[in-house]
């Protein structure tokens, strides 16, 4: 990424930003709003990841910082990966059999009775347009404009 490139992709953060709190001014319920700060609080991380790629970038030019490229290099690779969630995440550790939602504890999807072994993960279920609401355009328009993915799902327990 160019500085050009990386300008141009924290001014689209940016106006996205403002659009989505303007947006949240229409809020009728407290889950939409959580939405809205949800994805403000994304592009706030994103908006800092780019700051911190055009630091790194003014050190490698200045030549002051001898190890700038190797850091700039995982910025970058980190920021290629960068995904806002709205709701929910989920990870499953398919070795050990276990799961965790949000960061939390990991449980144990593994039971066993007399009938036999049983692995229950949950999953994640994209909200639909009708959950999201306004934020519906803005979270695709993000996509296109910047290529940040925006997921928002809820986990669901298979009982």
């Amino acid at each position: 990424m160019t500085t050009d490139q990386n300008l141009m992709l924290y001014t689209k953060l940016a106006g996205f930003r403002l659009v989505v709190l303007a947006n949240r001014f229409g809020c009728d319920n407290d889950f939409s709003r959580r939405l809205h700060d949800r994805l403000v609080e994304g592009l706030d991380a994103a908006i800092d990841r780019i700051h911190v790629i055009m630091a790194l970038e003014r050190n490698l030019l200045a030549g002051d910082d001898e190890f700038a490229e190797y850091q700039l290099e995982g910025e970058i690779d980190i920021f290629l990966r960068f995904t806002i969630n709205l709701l929910d995440d989920l990870d499953i550790d398919c070795d050990t059999h276990e799961f965790r939602v949000n960061g939390s504890d990991w449980m144990n999807a593994l039971a066993a009775d007399h009938s036999g072994v049983d692995i229950d993960y949950p999953k994640l279920v994209a909200l639909a347009e009708d959950e999201l609401g306004s934020l519906a355009p803005i979270v695709r328009e993000i996509k296109t404009g910047t290529g940040i993915p925006v997921h928002a799902a809820r986990v669901v327990y298979a009982r």
